[in-house]
């Protein structure tokens, strides 16, 4: 089956060109009903390929096998997590298509097959990267899903913001790509490889690790984690968020981000794990500082948001700090999780971003404040909404709960406590919006002057919507029953576990499974969320924005120089954190 491979990648590529060719002529029902069919095909045959993919499975490109120990080719790897992330990308794109289905106005070009073609060229590029066992072709697909996604974030051109806001994604991402790609070159100038465990092997063949080393190490790292919105190199996303189109947010929270994540498990085990890479030690602290960071500053943001689409991001934001947490421990149980979380996170954070959408399409607008009380009459959104916000909670018996539950395990101390207030904070922050404005509790807050409110914005439909669509809430609650399935489907956490280990350490295998202690920290943090936003929707003074927190609403400035300035600061701050290690070999 291993031939199959690569038609993870061709299938999205090549039926992108139809609606890219023929949208002007075609109805848009064929336009849209080509999208189904060509992302839905695509995500059965990397379900097929998943559940056989045991052992892991190679192909070669073309058939340029390696002679002598050296290869040319282009080769594709079918191991659990890359196919986990093909499946995972391939379903959220389907599930954005049948979210937008006859939901877009017009857009101003006129092409009705733009978007449709560009979702797929999205999809083809994440499942591109997910497979790639070659750094520069993950580098070739991290370039074309990131430019991609600069033209969605931007889809529609008549509205300055959004087209401010994809030039910043753009700017930052690149930089980002370049860092990745001069770090792949000093890579190829010491080991004469590209593909990812012949680099590995050809720096372990060096010995130690040296300056060279360090660099290609920062280098690589920084690409992949300005693509996971890792602080100081997030600024981008919030920005993105606010003004790309809701389907396109599902997917960038949904598994993008995610895959910036993979990415740096992903290189770090194959390429520096070595003798001649990075020392752990050194990683541990880079990861679990930036972790730490990253979920500090994101819970802290998504807190005093009004806008509702960027407090989800800043959520995003948050949870990836605990992605990187989990994963900088470096245990079998760590990765097991955080696999389960970021399966289960994907699906919660679609289906908030959906339920977000309705309301920009219902009324015009995405601040909490003058949305008080008149989200009423949409019950059914406004149960998905407190469902999601209990998922990021990690309620048992959600995918969410599952994943934080092995992770907190593997983190220990006091990092556990990070996992419970982290969640809890950015759960509570979407229960108090489920409270405001689905259910119109508490006072009406003061319009005080807040720079990113949500108020005014234009709907993504022809006009305000006075019925919301069947697909619009149908797809968040199939997203919440499959986050639900992830902590529930007997042996699920077992089959991940057993599939992310055999892929990260030979076979070893660690058992995903709910634990006592597990289920307590999963309700104190759900109980915590629900009492913080009781407290803010009844005691709105107490939990106002204090003074501290100013300066990091300040630093969200919109400008491009000053995103620029700290994506410095952070390859320098990761180049110290690693840098111990080499200076002792």
């Amino acid at each position: 089956m291993h031939h199959l491979l690569p038609l993870l990648v061709a299938v999205p590529l090549l039926g992108a060109a139809l609606p890219a060719a023929a949208g002007r002529r075609l109805p848009r029902a064929a336009v849209e009903i080509t999208g189904f069919v060509v992302s839905g095909g695509t995500g059965a045959l990397a379900l097929l390929l998943l559940l056989n993919s045991t052992p892991p499975m190679t192909e070669w490109v073309g058939g340029w096998l390696p002679v002598g120990g050296q290869s040319v080719g282009i080769v594709v790897l079918g191991d659990g997590p890359a196919l986990g992330m093909a499946t995972l990308a391939s379903l959220l794109t389907l599930a954005a298509l049948a979210y937008s289905w006859r939901y877009f106005d017009a857009p101003p070009h006129g092409h009705t097959g733009a978007f449709t073609a560009l979702m797929l060229l999205f999809q083809g590029a994440m499942c591109g990267f997910a497979l790639a066992g070659d750094l520069f072709n993950a580098f070739v697909f991290f370039e074309l899903m990131s430019v991609v996604a600069y033209a969605l974030t931007g889809y529609r051109i008549d509205e300055a913001r959004a087209v401010q806001g994809a030039l910043t994604f753009g700017v930052v991402n690149s930089l980002g790509a370049y860092a990745m790609l001069m770090g792949i070159a000093l890579l190829y100038a010491r080991t004469g490889e590209l593909g990812m465990s012949a680099i590995g092997r050809g720096l372990d063949a060096h010995g130690g690790p040296d300056a060279l080393v360090l660099a290609s190490f920062v280098l690589v790292m920084t690409g992949l984690l300005v693509k996971a919105a890792t602080v100081p190199f997030h600024f981008w996303l919030p920005d993105a968020h606010a003004v790309a189109p809701t389907p396109v947010c599902m997917l960038l929270s949904g598994v993008m981000v995610e895959l910036g994540v993979y990415g740096a498990w992903r290189v770090y085990g194959t390429v520096f794990a070595g003798p001649g890479g990075i020392p752990a030690a050194d990683l541990t602290r880079a990861l679990v500082t930036l972790g730490i960071l990253t979920a500090a500053v994101g819970a802290v943001m998504c807190w005093y948001q009004r806008h509702i689409k960027r407090l989800l991001a800043y959520s995003t934001i948050a949870h990836t700090g605990l992605f990187l947490v989990g994963l900088g421990v470096l245990t079998p149980e760590g990765d097991d999780g955080i696999a389960l979380y970021v399966v289960g996170h994907a699906a919660v954070k679609a289906a908030l971003f959906a339920c977000a959408g309705v309301l920009l399409d219902r009324f015009g607008s995405v601040d909490e404040h003058a949305l008080h009380g008149r989200a009423r009459s949409l019950r059914a959104t406004g149960v998905m909404f407190a469902i999601g916000a209990l998922g990021l909670a990690g309620l048992p018996p959600f995918g969410t709960g599952l994943g934080k539950s092995v992770a907190e395990e593997a983190a220990g101390g006091p990092l556990t406590v990070g996992y419970v207030l982290v969640s809890a904070i950015t759960a509570g922050a979407v229960l108090r919006v489920t409270a405001r404005v689905f259910l119109g509790l508490g006072p009406r807050p003061e319009d005080a002057e807040y720079e990113t409110s949500g108020s005014g914005e234009e709907p993504e439909t022809g006009g305000l919507l006075r019925r919301v669509p069947d697909t619009m809430t149908t797809v968040p609650a199939v997203l919440l029953a499959a986050a639900l399935a992830v902590g529930v489907a007997p042996g699920f956490g077992d089959l991940v576990a057993r599939s992310v280990n055999e892929a990260g350490s030979g076979g070893a295998h660690a058992s995903a499974h709910w634990t006592a202690p597990g289920v307590l920290l999963g309700l104190a943090a759900t109980a915590l969320a629900v009492i913080l936003a009781a407290l803010a929707v009844t005691r709105p003074t107490w939990l106002a924005a204090p003074s501290w927190a100013a300066p990091l609403r300040r630093l969200q400035s919109g400008h491009v120089g000053d995103y620029v300035a700290w994506l410095l600061v952070g390859t320098t701050l990761l180049g110290a954190l690693a840098l111990p290690g080499v200076l002792g070999g």
